[in-house]
C-alpha cells in the first residue's frame, strides 16, 4: 500500500470543518473522563458489583489511557497521523457502544480499558493537527478552540451524565458518543490533511519503563483512598514500581541512541516550563471539580441537576477568556496573561475559603465564574507559548507529553485533596466535639421544647450532626486554601518563559510536513 503524500501547508483547505471535527472528537474523549462518575451507583446495581469493585470502571479507563498516551507521538509518525487519528475515533466509538451494552462488571472493565487505549491519542493528536494546519500567528486562536474542549468537557461531564442517568439510563452516558463520534469521524476522514511520516525505531525499553511508571502511579493514586494508602502493601508495591519505572526511564533516554522520548525537547525552556504550568492547571481544575459536587450534595443538599447549574458559570468564564485570549495572544505578552490568569484563579480559591453551610449559591457561582476566567486566561497563552519555540520534529511527542502531565497533575491533585479532606474531617470533628460538655447537652435540651421530650440522646444526635457538617465545611475550606497557595507558588515560574520571536511574514509553521 502506497504511503499518502503529505499535503503542502498552503493547500490545506476547509480549516473550519477540520477544526470542528477535531473539537468534536476532543470533547467526546474528554467528556468520558468525568461523565461516567455520577452513573456509578446505577451501574453497580445493574452489573452486580460491590462499592469497591465498581470503581474499576473508572480506574481501568484512566490507567489504560495514561499508559498509551505517550505512544501516540511515535505511532502517528510511523503509521501516519491522519490514519492513527481516524482509527482512534472509530475504536473509541465502537468501544463506547460495547460499554453501553456491557452485561457484567468484567466485560465493562475490559471494554473501558479498550476505550482508554483508543482514546489516548485523540487529545494530543488533535492539538498537533491544530498546530500543524495553522500558521504560527494563528496558534493562539487554534489553542483557544482546542482548550475550550479540554477545559469545558470535565465541567459539563458530571451534569450531562447526571441528566442522562436520571432521564434515560446509565448506558446513555456511553451511547451519547455515537452521534458525536460519527460526525467527527466523517469530517476527519474527508478533510484531515495527510502528514509526512518518519521512520523511527521503536524504543521498547524506554516505552516499557515509562508505561510501568505511569501505570503504577495512576493505580496508586486511584486505589490509595480505598486501601488506606501506605498502610496497604499494594500501595507500597505500586509506589516502588512507579519510582523504578521513572528512574530507569530517565537514565535510559539520556543514553539511548534512539530514545522513546528525545531528551533534547526538554532543553526548550518554554516547553519545560509549560509542563510545570499544565501540571498545576491539572491540579486546580479537576481537584476543585472533584471537591465541589460532593460538597454541594452533602452540605447543601443540592440534587445533581442543581449542582450542574450552579457550577455552569465556571465553564462560561472559561469560554469567555479563551475567546479573548486567543485574539490577544498575538499582541499581548503571553507571560502577562498567564500571570493574570493564575492571580484570577487564586482569587477564586480565596473566595471559596469563605464558604459556610448557611450561605446561598451566590458565592459558589461568583467563585466559579472567576475561576473559569482565570483558567481560560492561563490555558490559551500557555498552550501557545509552550509550543512556540520547540522544534516541529518533536511536536507529536511534545503534545502527548503535555496531555500526560496534565492528566497526572489531575490525578495527583484529586488524590491530595481527598487525603487532606479525610484527614482534616477527623481532626476538625475531634476538635469541635471536644468543646461539647455535659453542661452543653443539658442546656441545649432544657432550652428546646422539641429536644427536651427526647432527652440527651436526641440532643447529642443533633449536636453531632452540626459538628459533622461544620467539620466538613472547615475541611473543604482548608483544601481550597491549599490549592490557592499551590496556584500562587506557580506565578514566579512565568519569569522562566521566553517571549517567542515573531515569525517572518508568510513563514510556514509546519516545516516537518514538507
Amino acid at each position: 500500500m502506497a504511503t499518502p503524500e503529505p499535503t503542502p501547508h498552503g493547500e490545506i483547505r476547509h480549516h473550519g470543518l477540520i477544526t470542528l471535527s477535531l473539537m468534536l472528537a476532543t470533547i467526546m474523549q474528554v467528556l468520558d473522563t468525568t461523565i461516567a462518575n455520577v452513573a456509578l451507583p446505577s451501574m453497580r446495581a445493574d452489573l452486580g458489583a460491590s462499592s469497591d469493585t465498581i470503581n474499576w470502571v473508572l480506574t481501568s479507563y484512566i490507567v489504560a489511557a495514561a499508559i498509551v498516551t505517550p505512544l501516540s507521538g511515535w505511532m502517528s509518525e510511523r503509521f501516519g497521523r491522519k490514519e492513527i487519528f481516524v482509527v482512534s475515533i472509530a475504536g473509541f466509538v465502537i468501544t463506547s457502544m460495547l460499554c453501553g451494552i456491557a452485561w457484567s462488571l468484567e466485560t465493562m472493565v475490559f471494554f473501558r480499558m479498550a476505550q482508554g487505549v483508543f482514546g489516548a491519542a485523540i487529545v494530543p493528536l488533535s492539538q498537533t493537527f491544530l498546530l500543524d494546519i495553522n500558521p504560527r500567528e494563528k496558534h493562539g486562536s487554534a489553542m483557544a478552540m482546542w482548550g475550550a474542549g479540554i477545559m469545558v468537557g470535565p465541567i459539563i461531564g458530571p451534569t450531562l451524565g447526571g441528566y442522562l442517568t436520571e432521564t434515560l439510563n446509565w448506558r446513555w452516558v456511553f451511547f451519547i458518543n455515537l452521534p458525536l463520534g460519527a460526525i467527527a469521524l466523517a469530517g476527519c476522514m474527508a478533510y484531515l490533511p495527510n502528514m509526512a511520516r518518519r521512520l523511527r525505531r521503536f524504543d521498547f525499553m524506554g516505552f516499557a519503563m515509562l508505561a510501568l511508571g505511569v501505570g503504577a502511579l495512576q493505580l496508586m493514586l486511584d486505589r490509595g483512598a480505598e486501601v488506606d494508602w501506605f498502610a496497604s502493601t499494594e500501595i507500597w508495591i505500586e509506589a516502588g514500581l512507579a519510582l523504578t519505572g521513572f528512574w530507569v526511564f530517565v537514565i535510559w533516554i539520556t543514553g539511548a541512541e534512539h530514545p522513546f522520548l528525545d531528551p533534547r525537547m526538554f532543553l526548550d525552556r518554554n516547553f519545560a516550563t509549560g509542563l510545570v504550568f499544565i501540571f498545576v492547571v491539572g491540579i486546580v481544575l479537576l481537584a476543585s471539580l472533584a471537591l465541589l459536587p460532593p460538597m454541594l450534595s452533602t452540605i447543601f443538599g443540592y440534587p445533581v441537576m442543581t449542582t450542574g447549574m450552579v457550577m455552569a458559570p465556571r465553564g462560561v468564564g472559561t469560554m469567555i477568556t479563551m475567546i479573548i485570549a486567543g485574539k490577544l495572544v498575538r499582541v499581548v505578552d503571553a507571560r502577562k496573561m498567564v500571570v493574570a490568569g493564575l492571580l484570577f484563579t487564586s482569587l477564586s480559591l480565596e473566595i471559596m475559603t469563605g464558604f459556610t453551610p448557611q450561605m446561598d449559591a451566590t458565592l459558589i457561582i461568583v467563585s466559579g465564574l472567576v475561576q473559569g476566567l482565570g483558567l481560560g486566561l492561563v490555558f490559551v497563552p500557555l498552550s501557545t507559548v509552550a509550543f512556540a519555540t520547540i522544534n516541529p520534529q518533536f511536536r507529536g511527542d511534545a503534545t502527548a507529553l503535555f496531555s500526560l502531565v496534565r492528566n497526572i497533575g489531575s490525578s495527583i491533585g484529586i488524590s491530595a485533596v481527598t487525603v487532606l479532606l479525610t484527614h482534616n474531617v477527623a481532626v476538625n470533628h475531634t476538635e469541635l466535639a471536644s468543646a461539647i460538655t455535659p453542661e452543653n447537652l443539658r442546656g441545649l435540651g432544657s432550652g428546646s421544647a422539641a429536644l427536651a421530650q427526647y432527652g440527651q440522646t436526641a440532643t447529642a444526635y443533633v449536636l453531632n450532626q452540626m459538628v459533622t457538617v461544620q467539620s466538613l465545611m472547615v475541611s473543604y475550606v482548608n483544601d481550597f486554601k491549599a490549592m490557592m497557595w499551590v496556584t500562587l507558588a506557580a506565578v514566579p515560574l512565568a519569569l522562566l518563559l521566553r517571549k517567542p520571536e515573531a515569525p517572518p511574514p508568510g513563514a510556514a509553521s509546519a516545516a516537518h510536513m514538507d
